[in-house]
Formats: C-alpha cells, sequence, structure tokens
C-alpha cells in the first residue's frame, strides 16, 4: 500500500504493523541537546502524521475485515 507523507511524498508501506510500532516509537524521539528543539518538533510532526495515517488504515481494514 502507498500512503503520502507530511511533504506530499509517496511511501509504500510493506508491513503495517512493522510500520505502525517504527514510527511510534520515532515520534518520540528527541535530542538531549536542546539546541535541536526546532527539528525535534518537525520530526514530531511528520513523524506523528505518518503514525496516525498509518493507525488509521490499521483500524479501517480491521472494519472491512468484520
Amino acid at each position: 500500500m502507498k500512503i503520502r507523507d507530511l511533504y506530499g511524498c509517496t511511501i509504500e508501506v510493506t508491513n503495517l504493523n512493522k510500520a505502525i510500532r517504527q514510527t511510534q516509537l520515532f515520534k518520540e524521539y528527541r535530542h538531549e541537546d536542546k539546541s535541536f528543539s526546532d527539528f525535534d518538533k518537525r520530526q514530531n510532526a511528520y513523524w506523528t502524521d505518518l503514525y496516525n495515517k498509518l493507525v488509521e488504515i490499521h483500524r479501517q481494514l480491521k472494519n472491512t475485515s468484520k
């Protein structure tokens, strides 16, 4: 399956569950060095957006399989 990221780029997802776990970890990542705080905010927004899209796809797939 393919999804669009926050910047409109297409990403192919071959393992939905693994992608959800990976994005969940990435969205929580922060640098200890506070000089990266702006970068971390942008990265958090990116990974949170992907995570939410993947979780929604997972939910929809579960509902259609019932």
